[in-house]
């Protein structure tokens, strides 16, 4: 049966010479009826005056696997390409006000289209040539049918028909939204000699990345097996890692079939799930399946069951590992709160080393690095001690290159706690950190002391002025913790004369290895490291009677000369009964007068003079 053209396409005159002298060249072939089926060739077709010479592409039901198009559209493989001269261009609908299914030119054999309904628009258009060419167009098979698959399988709201294709849909995510697939004809027994492909795709940009979760309803499972128990009649293929990215289907990771799902439960690596339902000759009443959009973290780590950013490492689980800010090593998204926690055993402590930091800061401090509540309020790390009756101490809050120092879980602490914290700014690329549960060592650590009674003392690295050593094999790090207390209304003056640690406070942080000073009672530690210059001056005056400071390096510490500290008791005051310091006014014990240190602060010699 002919049908008019409908009157809103557009015409073109015709010229006595033929129709190679129009500027644009249009056919229209209207196919009405039911869904109906186009299989184009590959054959001649001679226009007036001109033989057109025209290799259509083509893809075949065989093909739409395969296109590897990211944007679902399998049927656009043959027409992605440039069409700027002869093309044949498709319309799901009555005329061209419909939406195309694609546009085709160049070669490829066997192409099958579908439309969506019970019309399809082919248009041929050509260019005006000046000479005989030999070009070749094609040729077309249609077919009316009420026996394609049925469209009303595809969830309303959740899939959309791939336009073209029989049966193929996709599904994106709405951010974390859920919902159901199934076979064609569900719960009613599918069609034989179909295949249908699903393309579930979470969100990937900038600011989200998703994985897919699909579990299957096993007493609604039932695609029989073939003669030989196997799935060579009908299967259900899942592809799990983005096969259809490279055209890898034969790469399949889970090939089901018969009257259960073996996995019940799948979930993507990465942000794609494709499935790949054929039916073979028997017919079954095919599946349904549940569909989730997780969020991806791509965080290594027991996740919280509620999908949140939140990971857990226990030591009876697993003694050591890696950890990381989501989506590591590419940037971490924004507004984005995400906890770790590092859960020992009784007798055990947790070191974490820092391999790589960057966090976005806009402030500076440029002594001793990106680090401290008041600098860093734009995205953060913080890490705590954690203890057993759920209180916490904090040990640092850290940001943009300042990596922390190796962080040894305190020996009454059963764990570490980490928060990173991200604004609704600019993100960088994160951390990647490594922990470690060991044996726990003294309130000391592997050296160290309790120094009480006495008016002043020197405390250095192990070796100095040697280099420090690293760990012993094996060990993640080495520690020294100094205690130091003196009399009740004095305070402790501590004066770095040397200090030379691996690191860069301002450049990379400490990584390697740090200094820690507790000073003060409520705010966490000074964190030192890098070379001090001879002319610095790096003291620090307790704010109590108590100072406690230690030293760690860790298995990725290559050594360096370490530090000579002294220290000594002080009070402050204009009543001194000892001997008072002219520069910096402390009062110290007399008989710390000349003996060789200056025991009244870095640039105060005046307990050095006049001494024969």
């Amino acid at each position: 049966m002919e049908h008019e053209k409908p009157a809103n396409l557009p015409t073109h005159p015709r010229t006595s010479a033929g129709l190679e002298w129009l500027s644009i060249e249009e056919v229209y072939l209207h196919l009405f009826g039911e869904r109906v089926e186009n299989h184009f060739g590959k054959t001649t077709l001679n226009t007036p005056d001109q033989d057109s010479n025209l290799n259509l592409p083509v893809i075949s039901s065989q093909d739409y696997c395969k296109s590897g198009m990211l944007d679902h559209a399998a049927t656009k493989r043959a027409s992605a390409k440039f069409c700027p001269f002869d093309y044949v261009k498709l319309y799901d609908g009555v005329d061209n006000k419909s939406a195309v299914i694609g546009t085709y030119c160049g070669q490829q054999r066997n192409l099958v289209l579908y439309s969506s309904e019970e019309a399809l628009l082919v248009s041929f258009v050509t260019l005006q040539r000046t000479a005989n060419t030999q070009n070749r167009g094609f040729k077309g098979i249609f077919e009316f049918s009420e026996s394609f698959v049925k469209l009303d399988f595809i969830v309303k709201n959740d899939g959309e028909h791939i336009r073209g294709s029989e049966c193929d849909q996709k599904i994106l995510s709405r951010k974390e939204s859920t919902g159901f697939v199934f076979s064609p004809n569900y719960p009613l027994p599918y069609f034989p000699k179909i295949v249908c492909r699903y393309f579930i795709y979470g969100m990937q940009d900038s600011q989200h990345l998703e994985r897919v979760k699909l579990e299957f309803d096993n007493g609604k499972f039932d695609i029989p097996k073939g003669k030989k128990e196997d799935c060579t009649d009908g299967y259900l293929k899942m592809y799990l890692k983005g096969q259809e990215a490279t055209d890898s289907y034969d790469k399949f990771d889970h090939e089901l079939c018969g009257l259960e799902s073996n996995p019940s439960v799948v979930v993507s690596d990465g942000p794609r799930l494709v499935m790949v339902f054929s039916s073979g000759e028997l017919q079954g009443r095919g599946f349904k399946a549940k569909y989730t959009f997780e969020t991806e973290y791509r965080i290594p780590g027991t996740a919280a069951p509620d999908g949140t950013c939140s990971f857990t490492y226990r030591s009876s689980s697993r003694k050591k590992g890696e950890f990381n800010s989501p989506r590591y090593p590419s940037n971490y998204p924004s507004e984005t709160n995400c906890t770790y926690l590092f859960l020992a055993t009784p007798n055990e402590q947790v070191t974490l080393v820092f391999e790589h930091f960057k966090v976005r800061a806009d402030a500076a401090n440029s002594t001793f690095g990106n680090y401290g509540v008041q600098v860093c309020q734009e995205d953060w790390l913080e890490i705590f001690n954690l203890y057993r009756d759920g209180t916490d101490k904090l040990i640092g809050r850290y940001c943009g290159m300042t990596a922390p120092g190796p962080i040894e879980s305190n020996r009454a602490a059963s764990g570490v706690k980490i928060i990173l914290h991200t604004d609704q700014e600019g993100v960088f690329s994160g951390f990647k950190a490594r922990y470690t549960f060991e044996d726990a060592k003294s309130v000391f650590g592997d050296c160290g002391s309790n120094v009480s009674s006495l008016e002043y003392g020197v405390i250095s690295s192990p070796n100095f002025p040697l280099n420090y050593d690293a760990p012993a094999r094996g060990l993640a790090s080495k520690t020294c913790i100094w205690y130091i207390n003196v009399r009740q209304k004095h305070k402790i003056m501590l004066n770095f004369e040397f200090f030379a640690v691996e690191g860069e406070p301002s450049a990379r942080g400490c990584p390697a290895a740090v200094v820690r000073l507790w000073h003060t009672v409520e705010t966490p530690p000074l964190e030192l490291c890098g070379e001090k210059q001879p002319a610095d001056k790096w003291q620090f005056l307790s704010e109590t009677n108590t100072v406690r400071l230690s030293f760690i390096s860790s298995d990725k510490s290559v050594g360096a000369q370490g530090f000579r500290a002294i220290w000594t008791e002080v009070s402050e005051g204009p009543d001194c009964d000892q001997f008072l310091c002219v520069k910096s006014n402390y009062c110290i014990a007399d008989k710390l007068r000349c003996n060789s240190i200056a025991n009244c602060g870095a640039d105060d010699r005046s307990d050095e003079i006049n001494c024969e």
